[in-house]
């Protein structure tokens, strides 16, 4: 299964969200439709047919990457950072 690049699909997320809030403010034929090509874009790339499927996967997807990279720089569980005092 391909999985879709993380960077993709925390823009398109954040695209989504932020064509929701401009469509809630003020209706407008331009946005509804940029809206439905971004949900459409996230269904193709989750591999789902409905939006709330899709953002629901997309937010797992994203999840596992944080996971598997806060695994990857160290098997302790330590990040390296210094604490901020």
């Amino acid at each position: 299964m391909l999985v879709p690049d993380p960077k993709v699909v925390r823009g398109l997320l954040t695209r989504y969200a932020t064509l929701q809030i401009a469509q809630a403010e003020r209706h407008s034929p331009a946005v509804a439709r940029e809206l439905e090509d971004v949900s459409y874009t996230l269904c193709v790339m989750t591999g789902t047919s409905s939006i709330h499927d899709a953002v629901a996967r997309a937010d797992d997807l994203l999840a596992q990457e944080r996971s598997a990279a806060g695994r990857a720089a160290d098997p302790d569980g330590e990040s390296g950072l210094p604490l901020a005092v």
